[in-house]
């Protein structure tokens, strides 16, 4: 079975608890801490190892967490391990920040620049791509020399590219034709 269809009910259980209890913030960081503590290869092989109870293996994710994790969210890594679903940890992250982005109507947009953005060019950015996407954003910014010069922005399944490289590109193609 695929992970996304194994996680998902237990993402939106998360969610839902979180959202009720107003604590999706805090939600968002114990499932970001737990899922990269259950990557780790050697707790990726203590997990697939079948004579650890569900119980051992919850302690032992919980022990790792050193009191990162509240009550609540220990007693769901509980129920994970029962069902032998903290593998599924790391997806079940991705899809809560999935449901809390859209609760929030925020959206990462990642933007590649050939030279860092000052922090008036990264605001107006945000602005303009707020007020395309009918939402809040959060730019995540990197930098590739390889693009020469402008931008690439990627929100979701939208990508907006515009790259020195990109119209190089197009201008050569047009040359050719």
């Amino acid at each position: 079975m695929e992970l996304t269809t194994c996680a998902r009910p237990y993402a939106k259980a998360a969610f839902e608890y979180a959202r009720n209890e107003s604590l999706l913030a805090r939600w968002s960081e114990m499932l970001s801490l737990s899922a990269s503590v259950t990557a780790y290869q050697k707790v990726v092989d203590m997990l697939s190892n079948p004579q650890l109870s569900g119980a051992q293996q919850a302690d032992i994710i919980i022990g790792l967490c050193q009191d990162s994790l509240d009550k609540s969210f220990e007693n769901y890594l509980r129920v994970l391990s029962e069902h032998r679903r903290l593998q599924l940890l790391p997806e079940i992250a991705v899809l809560y920040a999935q449901l809390r982005a859209e609760e929030e109507r925020s959206q990462k947009v990642f933007v590649t620049s050939a030279y860092p953005l000052s922090q008036a060019q990264q605001d107006k950015l945000a602005e303009k791509m707020a007020a395309r996407l009918g939402r809040s954003v959060q730019l995540e910014t990197e930098i590739d020399s390889k693009i020469i010069g402008g931008v690439i922005v990627k929100a979701g399944d939208m990508v907006i590219d515009g790259s020195l490289r990109a119209r190089l590109n197009k201008l050569a193609d047009a040359m050719i034709s």
